[in-house]
């Protein structure tokens, strides 16, 4: 965890997803990894949050910088997931 100059705490690190879903009739794997940041209350949750845990998060997305357009789920707030088979695992980014 970092601070901003205003003394905000900041989390980062990365959300992997896979699942299954239906497309055109036909199941497919998806697998996806993405930039996520916490800021406030929501990183201290992520700091919390175990490495390679099922977690459940809401948000939105914004790109990393102006020069940067990859996207960043900015998180809401989280939930912590248990004995969920699909759901999403989030890593620290270091």
């Amino acid at each position: 965890m970092r601070y901003t100059p205003a003394g905000v705490p900041v989390s980062e690190g990365r959300l992997q997803h896979s699942s299954s879903q239906i497309e055109s009739g036909t199941e497919r794997l998806v697998e996806v990894e993405i930039a996520v940041m916490g800021l406030g209350e929501s990183a201290r949750w992520l700091q919390a949050a175990p490495l390679g845990g099922a977690v459940k998060l809401t948000g939105f997305l914004a790109a990393r910088s102006r020069n940067s357009k990859a996207p960043v789920l900015h998180v809401n707030s989280i939930e912590f997931l248990e004995g969920n088979e699909n759901g999403s695992i989030l890593q620290e980014e270091g």
